[in-house]
């Protein structure tokens, strides 16, 4: 492998001071969001939840936690500035994060009781089905603290009888169970109607004192058959544990109901065979701090894709494939943390091809695509999981490129992405737009896991070109349009256009896992592969026909 990267002050044709402070801004703007979310439903929910005898969500998650570990938290922004009218739920009203348990990784969901009760809007359901997407396809447990008042009533109907919502929970509670995925839930406050079914289809149940599960509650038992009965008779942990003898163990309070957690989790003989080999491994040769100045993260322009592999791999080797063929699209060989690993890229500079044509950086090209796909193939020969880093403008358009076949040749390359049996890893760094994102393994090809730094962009294109082809759709249904309501017709759609084009706003919609800074890309991949790596076995690749 050859060493990759130069030092900063040999870089040329990059404002590395104005980049930093660019990026300084937008992490100090992504920190000061996520402390806002960390803080739950606000003070005065907090205090009542302490109130009554209870821990948060995420007190009960860092009592869980393992010493001197970190975990990796997935939809921190889930729901932000979502159901406005309602009051945007932080973090959806879920937390769920993976952390080790007495050296296990465990997936956590956790409601948050401080956030409308612990209530289900959509996004939380589609967190939650993500969480345990994440812990199925990783052969990790999952641990459910439940303190919940179920669906949250308003919003009802997008909530209960689509394929995607409450029902797709339970659905796959048995399909965990059933590949051999332990589940353990702890009923830590109300679990009611539908929700009830969670606890009673994972493989260990435990209620705490003072908690209740039911189908029905008291009021609607009451007005259903006109019984009159207290909640605690109803659904209480001594009806759980002594009479129905649903649950399995009580608990006297959180502590006592984390620690039968802890102590489950230890009585289980985890299989340890992992799928991938793991060597000793190097820091890179160049600072992570690097990356605040190597683009704009307003308006990146040209800069060295390979710069930035060059700060997140094992000792800055980079082994090239097929370097001088389609070079808008860097491929190769790597090492992170001492797991091999494959590394589709952007290049971001504009490139002279062998024929002497020029190539845009940031746009797919045939060769370029056709390099891709090759390479997908090659790495599920070879069983090596592949990180995508995206900065891509999409697929290159005009007569050329159609005459050339480059919808055959984009199609060999999702189609690779498709089919590819090794796991995935998404990170996106500046945009991603269009066909662009689907080649480089979007949402929709299933990463295991996808992150984003602040500076990224996630829509079908360009905000400048959105605007002016909106502007001129809505420009030819009006007449005698002066130059100065055009300009205002075109800021209008443009500022509405931005807005959805920011992580903030693909994250609170579960587009991506999470924005991350960028200084922690190298430890967030590491501890995605050591996740990843739990899992002890591949399906065999199959691909579907290529045209040629």
């Amino acid at each position: 492998m050859s060493i990759i990267g130069n030092n900063k002050e040999n870089w040329k044709n990059i404002d590395f001071d104005s980049n930093e402070n660019s990026f300084d801004v937008l992490i100090e703007k992504l920190n000061k969001n996520k402390i806002k979310i960390f803080e739950c439903g606000g003070k005065a929910a907090v205090e009542k939840q302490h109130n009554k005898g209870r821990l948060t969500a995420r007190e009960r998650v860092k009592y869980l936690m393992d010493s001197n570990t970190n975990g990796l938290e997935i939809g921190t922004f889930a729901g932000y500035e979502m159901y406005e009218e309602y009051g945007s739920p932080p973090a959806g009203g879920v937390i769920t994060t993976i952390i080790k348990i007495n050296g296990n990784d465990c997936m956590v969901i956790a409601n948050d009781a401080t956030v409308k009760a612990g209530a289900y809007f959509e996004i939380s359901l589609k967190k939650t089905l993500r969480a345990q997407k994440i812990a199925l396809e990783n052969d990790i447990p999952v641990v459910y603290l439940v303190d919940s008042a179920g669906v949250f009533l308003p919003l009802q109907n997008q909530v209960f009888p689509d394929e995607g919502h409450f029902g797709r929970i339970f659905f796959n509670n048995a399909k965990l169970s059933s590949n051999g995925i332990t589940q353990i839930a702890s009923v830590m406050g109300p679990c009611i109607a539908g929700g009830a079914y969670l606890p009673v289809m994972c493989d260990k149940y435990i209620i705490v004192e003072g908690s209740s599960m039911f189908l029905a509650g008291p009021a609607l038992v009451k007005a259903a058959i006109g019984q009159e009965i207290t909640q605690e008779e109803l659904g209480g942990a001594d009806t759980h544990s002594s009479i129905s003898g649903t649950a399995d163990y009580k608990a006297k309070d959180d502590i006592d109901a984390l620690e039968h957690i802890k102590h489950i989790i230890s009585n289980i003989n985890f299989d340890k065979k992992k799928l991938f080999t793991k060597v000793d491994s190097e820091e890179p040769k160049f600072s992570n701090k690097d990356l605040l100045g190597m683009f704009n993260p307003h308006n990146p322009g040209q800069y060295d894709m390979l710069e930035v592999i060059a700060r997140l791999v094992d000792g800055s080797k980079f082994y090239e494939f097929k370097k001088d063929y389609g070079k808008t699209l860097i491929c190769g060989n790597a090492k992170i943390n001492g797991y091999n690993v494959g590394i589709i890229a952007n290049q971001r500079l504009v490139i002279k091809n062998d024929r002497g044509a020029l190539q845009l950086g940031g746009v797919i090209y045939s060769d370029s695509a056709d390099k891709g796909a090759r390479f997908i193939l090659n790495c599920n020969q070879d069983r090596v999981p592949i990180i995508f880093i995206h900065d891509v403008n999409g697929f290159m358009v005009g007569k050329d490129s159609e005459w050339g076949g480059i919808a055959k040749d984009g199609a060999k390359m999702v189609n690779a992405v498709s089919n590819s049996v090794v796991p995935k890893i998404t990170l996106v760094i500046g945009g991603s737009y269009g066909a662009g994102n689907y080649a480089m393994s979007g949402r929709a090809y299933e990463p295991r896991f996808m992150f984003s730094w602040p500076s990224a962009k996630l829509a079908v294109m360009g905000g400048n070109q959105a605007a002016k082809t909106l502007m001129q759709i809505k420009l030819s249904k009006m007449s005698n349009v002066s130059d100065l309501e055009k300009q205002k017709i075109y800021d209008k759609i443009k500022s509405n256009y931005d807005k959805q084009t920011k992580p903030e706003y693909g994250a609170a919609r579960m587009w991506i896992d999470e924005i991350i800074n960028p200084l922690d890309s190298r430890q967030i991949l590491i501890r995605s592969l050591e996740i990843i790596n739990n899992q002890d076995k591949l399906m065999q690749p199959k691909f579907s026909v290529f045209q040629c």
